[in-house]
């Protein structure tokens, strides 16, 4: 990685993928192909349209839906319902999504079937054209977003009938691209439902579901109150989007580990070592990690502060890779899905795995172990947004990211960054890249108008050099140890190798 100004080179592609860049690898940035044309009724629709007349004018032949409607229109939408950093549900949406717009074009493609739902070849006569893959894709998207998220269901309806498509057409059909969005879609819905997530809420109860609730019984050793074992996971009392109200954590989603992976049957066998240093009775190795941390931040430079920030929203991250990528390669229409199917695949399954030793191993996060250390005792720290370094009680002391909903090994971030960029790899036949993510001066996030302190940029040659930074922006937002970390690269390059291998059986209609 280095810093440097944008070269003009990259700055068209730099701004397209920026803009419609989105995550947990869905979707971004090929460019908008030649706009203009007004949509018109899905070829073969049994079912009455909007009026080409009322709906807003996109190029259903040429362009990519999902690159000129669904990431600019709906990835708002699906960010008002979940944050870009609650990994568990950002990238179940994201791949869940994917994996509908993989299934709905692929009895479109000479050899493509769909992984949930197997809807045969369409003959050349009937039209295998991207007006068709559009369609269908928008059709799939509306019934798996309904699903997802029913809360927004008359959002996901205005979009179709914007753009000139019924959301009423119900049909199932497979002579036509809706039939064929309507069942693919569904079929994910269908599929997913007791997949170990919870997503009903119904799982141990009878009335009032709690989706997404765990049902794990996992209980933490420690209250937000007592630190009783200072070797397991503390929840914290944070503060919540409304002033002068708190809540305690809880650890979000324990029951991930039991969700249904795409490539693999047994997660045990991904068990990792122990987190020694983390182990309170190794007292030396337990100190040095947190002293490592409390050095870290101390010292925080305007780039390792853009960097941390950068990584921690898993939607923009991903995505942005994934779309600059194939903007690069100038992927042609279906090639783009699938790069964008392996990725989701690599990062949906690398995170159960994550999930699954966060269950294990239950560890300290880096803010309780230094505050359990010094206690009341001065330590020199990030004072908070535009304050510098401070001395401060350790009592006191907070990480420049916020403390994450749950334990702390491996660092699930580092874990879904390394299956990510290894599922790359191998789709593109080698590591390099060329990614630049440009931040003008003061635009943090976290610290408007102070940092950085002049315009900077983050680029990266490498996949290997984008997760491995990637992977260290979790040490330096201080909510992970390097040991953690480490664990994460050690964990999710496999799932890279495992998803590239499973999406291309199905690509290549070796099922």
């Amino acid at each position: 990685m280095n810093s440097s100004a944008d070269s003009p080179a990259q700055e068209g592609l730099r701004r397209r993928a920026m803009l419609i860049g989105t995550a947990g690898g869905a979707a971004a940035a090929l460019g908008l192909a030649g706009a203009g044309t007004a949509a018109a009724a899905p070829a073969g629709s049994t079912t009455s349209t909007a009026s080409p007349e009322a709906a807003a004018d996109i190029d259903w032949d040429n362009g990519n839906i999902v690159e000129m409607v669904i990431v600019p229109e709906a990835e708002p939408i699906i960010l008002t319902y979940v944050a870009g950093n609650d990994a568990t549900i950002i990238v179940r949406v994201t791949t869940l999504l994917q994996h509908a717009w993989f299934d709905a074009i692929a009895p479109y493609h000479a050899t493509a079937v769909g992984v949930t739902s197997k809807l045969g070849r369409r003959p050349a006569s009937e039209g295998v054209t991207n007006r068709n893959k559009n369609i269908a894709i928008m059709y799939a998207s509306l019934r798996l977003l309904s699903g997802m998220i029913p809360a927004a269901t008359a959002q996901w309806r205005a979009l179709l009938a914007k753009y000139g498509l019924d959301p009423d057409n119900t049909t199932k059909d497979l002579r036509t691209p809706a039939g064929i969005g309507n069942v693919a879609g569904q079929a994910v819905v269908d599929s997913r439902l007791r997949d170990g997530m919870n997503q009903t809420g119904d799982v141990g109860r009878k009335y009032h579901p709690m989706p997404y609730h765990d049902y794990t019984g996992y209980v933490p050793r420690n209250t937000a109150y007592e630190l009783r074992d200072p070797s397991r996971w503390q929840p914290n009392i944070v503060p919540t989007d409304k002033q002068g109200q708190w809540r305690v954590q809880e650890f979000i989603n324990p029951q991930l580990m039991y969700c249904r992976p795409y490539t693999f049957k047994d997660v045990t066998k991904y068990k990792l070592p122990k987190p020694y240093k983390s182990d309170v009775h190794n007292w030396r190795d337990y100190k040095a990690q947190a002293d490592e941390i409390l050095s870290m931040q101390a010292g925080l430079t305007d780039e390792q502060k853009m960097t941390a920030e950068t990584f921690d929203d898993k939607f923009m991250a991903l995505g942005i890779s994934v779309g600059m990528a194939g903007a690069e390669k100038n992927l042609p229409f279906d090639d783009w899905f699938h790069f964008h199917m392996i990725t989701a695949v690599a990062v949906f399954d690398a995170l159960i795995a994550a999930w699954y030793n966060k269950n294990v191993w239950d560890a300290v996060r880096p803010v309780n172990a230094i505050r359990h250390i010094y206690g009341d005792n001065k330590v020199k720290g990030w004072g908070g947004p535009g304050l510098g370094t401070v001395s401060m009680k350790a009592t006191e002391w907070q990480s420049y990211l916020d403390i994450p909903d749950h334990t702390e090994y491996p660092s699930g971030s580092t874990t879904l960054y390394h299956a990510h960029s290894q599922s790359a790899t191998r789709f593109l036949g080698g590591d390099a890249i060329d990614l630049h993510f440009p931040f003008p001066k003061g635009s943090s996030r976290i610290e408007p108008g102070v940092t950085p302190a002049q315009d900077i940029e983050l680029h990266f040659t490498s996949w290997k050099d984008f997760a491995d930074v990637a992977g260290m922006s979790r040490a330096y937002g201080g909510v992970h140890f390097t040991a953690a970390v480490h664990a994460g690269e050690q964990l999710g390059p496999q799932f890279g190798d495992l998803a590239y291998e499973f999406v291309m059986k199905y690509v290549k209609g070796q099922v």
